[in-house]
């Protein structure tokens, strides 16, 4: 399992696994709840190349960032 400590998010950490390029049980700590746990149901099992594709870039109302974006670094810095 994977752990990333997100920066600007109300989320505060990242857990996931990867697994031939894949990710799996992806788990935010804290943030809102069903979005981010939908998030995690969307991205099961789904390449992590795309998932940094689609969600790198990303932001939350007038934030820098976004959970979903923290994800794409996180991924991005797991690679």
């Amino acid at each position: 399992m994977y752990e990333f400590k997100t920066s600007g998010t109300c989320s505060s950490k990242i857990h996931f696994d990867m697994r031939d390029g894949k990710i799996y049980s992806l788990t935010f700590d804290d943030g809102c709840d069903g979005n981010l746990k939908a998030l995690g149901a969307l991205v099961e099992g789904m390449d992590a190349g795309e998932i940094v594709k689609k969600l790198k870039g990303l932001t939350c109302g007038r934030k820098k960032t976004s959970c979903a974006d923290q994800l794409a670094k996180a991924i991005e810095q797991h690679k």
